[in-house]
């Protein structure tokens, strides 16, 4: 299965096609006549809340029951293994708005994720066509909802000691501190589809270390199989680079990038938890990702989206998307319109950190 697209895409086209291919469990995957891609599941509507709050609610008496009433039938426009919801120049925006609400009756809630916001990653043309989308659907009845942070840096410095110097005082003192346990590690860069990741054994693993990053999260929403992982690993013309990270045999985690338009975008993350704490692998990542990006003259290194706190407290900087919801129920979507602050967490935390600065 292959999707021609062109919008808004961060990733390389192979990394879409084993999404096609290989869905996250549950997830139910396909695309549709106008060249996007889609996928129905069950979505628990507390996702995406604010922590405290969604801890709450679910500490009601009764929640283990009556909590699976959130779960809705859901249809996403857009991929879990893209930034943003890519799209085909071949559409009209108006026409492709009219369709979506007529085929959102086959499900309680239709969702077009990840829309760019005059994104710095992305063309003038790219960020103007999902500007036109978000309009035509919110004028037909659309739900706006802000989405995430998506936090990427320029490669605008000379070198590590230059981009260090731009943070505070105590967070270079910190970070120096952190980074002299790369002194006691082996890194290894691999491209995908190298004869490393023939090794089924090793391609296991290497998932087992996804999982224990999966389960310790806040969120569960897309459990990529281990299928997808032989996918994307065994590709050698993905521009796929796999940052590993060994104290002696041991592997103590990994991250899997992409090498793509000019950018570094980081996509997946294992961990041998004890051993990455230990010796602040998370912290040593961030930094060797971004000294890769100078060294091969990219223009940006894209981080995602989790852990916006931790990232920006790194020198990141960000860009928000918006989600646009269509409700097929009337009262469903006056409950919903009136309570979508609780689902954007990220911004209350991006709007509250600037106010501190100022």
């Amino acid at each position: 299965m292959n999707v021609k697209t062109n919008l808004n895409q961060l990733e390389p086209q192979s990394l879409i096609d084993a999404f096609l291919k290989y869905p996250p469990d549950t997830f139910n995957v396909q695309d549709s006549n106008e060249k996007l891609s889609y996928f129905t599941t069950q979505f628990n509507l507390l996702t995406t809340l604010d922590i405290p709050v969604r801890k709450k609610i679910e500490s009601i008496i009764g929640y283990q029951h009556w909590g699976k009433l959130l779960h809705l039938s859901t249809c996403f426009i857009g991929t879990t293994v893209t930034e943003y919801t890519v799209l085909s120049k071949d559409f009209n925006v108006q026409q492709i708005v009219e369709k979506l609400k007529k085929s959102a009756a086959k499900n309680t809630l239709t969702i077009i994720k990840d829309l760019p916001l005059n994104s710095p990653l992305l063309t003038d043309f790219e960020n103007q066509f999902s500007q036109d989308l978000i309009n035509a659907a919110e004028k037909a009845g659309f739900l706006s909802v802000e989405g995430q942070a998506l936090a990427y840096v320029p490669i605008d410095f000379t070198d590590r000691e230059d981009y260090l110097s731009r943070l505070s005082k105590s967070r270079r003192k910190n970070l120096k501190r952190k980074l002299k346990s790369l002194d006691e590690l082996t890194l290894e860069i691999v491209d995908t589809g190298a004869e490393l990741f023939k090794d089924n054994a090793f391609r296991q693993h290497l998932y087992q270390l996804y999982l224990a990053v999966y389960q310790q999260s806040e969120i569960h929403f897309d459990l990529l199989t281990v299928d997808f992982f032989d996918e994307i690993l065994q590709n050698e013309h993905s521009g796929g680079r796999v940052f590993l990270y060994w104290k002696d045999t041991t592997l103590v985690g990994y991250n899997i990038c992409y090498e793509y338009k000019n950018n570094l975008i980081d996509k997946y993350i294992g961990l041998n938890y004890d051993l990455a704490m230990e010796y602040n692998l998370y912290f040593i990542s961030w930094f060797v990702n971004l000294d890769y990006a100078k060294q091969q003259n990219l223009k940006f290194y894209v981080a995602g989206w989790t852990d916006p706190e931790v990232k920006s407290k790194l020198g990141a900087n960000f860009t928000f998307t918006r989600h646009l919801v269509w409700i097929k129920q009337p009262v469903l979507r006056f409950i919903l319109r009136r309570l979508r602050h609780l689902f954007e967490s990220d911004t209350h935390w991006y709007t509250q950190s600037q106010e501190s600065k100022s």
